[in-house]
């Protein structure tokens, strides 16, 4: 590296030949644009007695102190720049040298490995210091007295010769078991996440749904046992079981259909058509998957998928959620009966034979299974009033509902203290009200939003207010394409719907001059809008037409569209039947 530096240092010509700063080859194109001084010519003896100054020889030193001052100027600007060529050119190579350090080594793989290397240098130091303690507790101990040492030299050596041989035997036969129970430090594997793609989604609902269709066939087979979809096989099915049951030979019966299934399978598996199911399978129709889709394409592939997996993680959900609240008393008339049965089957096992108790078990189990389940699914008022498990089962409430119930109950409390407080002010109220008000003139004259009474707001009548679909109103945004400005032309705010108008209120106005007052009679067409055509599906925003507007406004981003639209059509309908009927008498 250094070597390199000295030969960039040292290249080309010496340093006093560029006395010019427009001569040197290192000023760049900013340098240029400063005031460069001009090179002064070398001047012969002949003209500078002709240029020398008839006042005497003090001009003529001068001159030559300005040119020594002018090139001393010229030499220390062309050291600055070479000094900064350099140290660029050592910033480069440095950066360069360090990206391929980076490149060549990794830290954190280096540091791992040294850290297994210091684990097992105190390992093999522990073995060290526990053979060496075992080897002088040996000595020690072997050690025999003065008068017998004599006398067993020649066994020791014998024994001396035969430990090794015995130990390396031990070693060559058993050494590889002995160091399969050695303890080793667990260690601590790092999963890389795989990236969100929307071909690898799809491809993995399909794995799992093709990984989970034998025990959905398994449980539709069962179902159709049950269910008596055929007959023969039914009866067959369970007149075999109950003969097993009855003559103690149910394990044998289960163990020897587990054995014929993976016979089964094995056959199946060699390449011989083998289907056996009680209920016919439909083949369904694997679509190839595409290799170029389009932005639209995969958006609506995503949804598809994610709306699978939510409506599966959900109903998993709700069984682990039932089956925690049933164990955790959420519901202590539910658990106690699960506590009483418990109990009872307790002190059954305990008393009573276990040829018995199976004996039972296994009767009420296939009666439940063949006899009593179908009797029930043909009747759902028997079912609902007398099935113990199912009334158990869809009784259990999952964590939602009880979120649910939790905040309806705490409404309900602050609805009775409001109640309470509100007959008494009614009660004063009325006192003081003048007659002929109606009960709807009322309701109406408090009505109001989170800006201050409607009728106020939307410059209206007083007994012009929400109505009940709509009383805390819809959140959207308004899109008027006759404006022009960004800040007018999409609105952020909440849509009602009254008797006779269609109303608009901006959240970000001070004033009610943003808002928008529609009247129904007013609107010449209302339809269902769908803002961007790139998004699936049917769209979030309701198009209304008016004489006053060229184009139609739009209602957009509206989660609860629907309701919204047949709300307003069916108000609208209401009212120009009214105008029609009126101008007809």
């Amino acid at each position: 590296m250094l070597r390199r530096l000295d030969k960039i240092r040292f290249r080309g010509h010496k340093r006093d030949d560029f006395l010019d700063l427009a001569e040197s080859p290192n000023a760049s194109d900013t340098e240029c644009g400063d005031e460069i001084p001009l090179k002064i010519p070398r001047t012969s003896p002949r003209e500078s007695e002709e240029l020398r100054d008839p006042a005497g020889p003090g001009t003529l030193i001068m001159a030559a102190g300005v040119q020594d001052f002018s090139r001393t100027e010229f030499d220390r600007l062309n050291e600055i720049k070479g000094h900064l060529e350099i140290a660029l050119l050592e910033k480069h190579f440095l950066q360069e040298e360090l990206r391929k350090l980076r490149e060549e080594t990794n830290s954190e793989m280096l540091r791992q490995e040294l850290d297994r290397e210091r684990q097992r240098r105190i390992e093999l130091e522990q073995k060290i210091q526990e053979v060496l303690k075992a080897r002088t507790e040996e000595q020690s101990a072997q050690q025999p007295p003065k008068g017998q040492a004599q006398v067993n030299n020649g066994a020791d050596r014998r024994s001396q010769g035969l430990c090794p041989r015995v130990q390396k035997w031990f070693y060559e036969r058993f050494g590889e078991y002995v160091e399969d129970f050695r303890f080793q430090p667990e260690e601590s594997a790092v999963e890389t996440e795989e990236p969100l793609s929307a071909r690898r989604l799809t491809e993995n609902m399909r794995r799992l749904k093709r990984g989970a269709k034998p025990v959905t066939s398994f449980v539709k087979n069962l179902s159709a046992l049950s269910d008596w979809y055929s007959v023969y096989t039914s009866a067959i099915a369970f007149t075999v079981y109950m003969n097993a049951v009855w003559h103690g030979w149910a394990i044998p019966m289960f163990l020897f259909l587990a054995i014929l299934r993976l016979s089964l399978n094995y056959l199946i598996a060699r390449g011989w058509r083998i289907q056996w199911s009680i209920v016919p399978e439909v083949s369904e129709a694997v679509e190839p998957p595409k290799e170029d889709l389009t932005v639209s394409e995969k958006f609506q592939l995503v949804l598809d998928v994610a709306q699978k997996a939510q409506n599966l993680f959900g109903k998993m959900a709700d069984i682990l959620e039932k089956i925690k609240n049933l164990f955790m008393w959420v519901q202590p008339e539910i658990t106690q009966k699960l506590y009483v049965a418990l109990w009872a089957a307790f002190l059954a096992s305990c008393f009573l034979p276990y040829r018995l108790v199976g004996l039972a078990v296994g009767l009420y189990a296939g009666i439940k299974f063949f006899l009593i389940d179908f009797i029930f699914k043909r009747c759902p008022r028997l079912r609902a009033k007398y099935d113990t498990p199912y009334i158990i089962w869809k009784s259990l409430p999952t964590d939602p509902q009880l979120k649910e119930r939790s905040s309806a109950a705490a409404v309900s409390r602050r609805l009775s203290g409001h109640d309470k407080l509100q007959t008494a002010s009614s009660r004063s109220y009325v006192s003081s009200a003048p007659a002929g008000l109606s009960k709807d003139e009322d309701a109406g004259r408090f009505h109001g939003t989170k800006k201050g009474n409607f009728h106020e707001i939307f410059n209206l009548t007083e007994n012009e207010r929400p109505l009940a679909v709509c009383e805390n109103g819809w959140r959207c945004c308004l899109i008027n394409r006759d404006r022009k400005m960004p800040t007018d032309y999409i609105r952020n705010g909440v849509l009602y719907v009254t008797e006779n108008y269609l109303c608009f209120e901006s959240s970000k106005s001070g004033s009610s001059k943003r808002n928008k007052v529609i009247k129904l009679v007013d609107i010449t067409d209302i339809q269902k809008y769908k803002v961007l055509s790139v998004l699936p599906g049917s769209g979030m925003g309701i198009a209304v037409s008016t004489p006053s507007t060229q184009k139609p406004l739009v209602f957009g981003a509206m989660v609860h569209r629907d309701e919204a639209f047949e709300t307003i059509f069916n108000q609208y309908m209401k009212i120009t039947a009214a105008a029609a009927s009126g101008s007809d008498s």
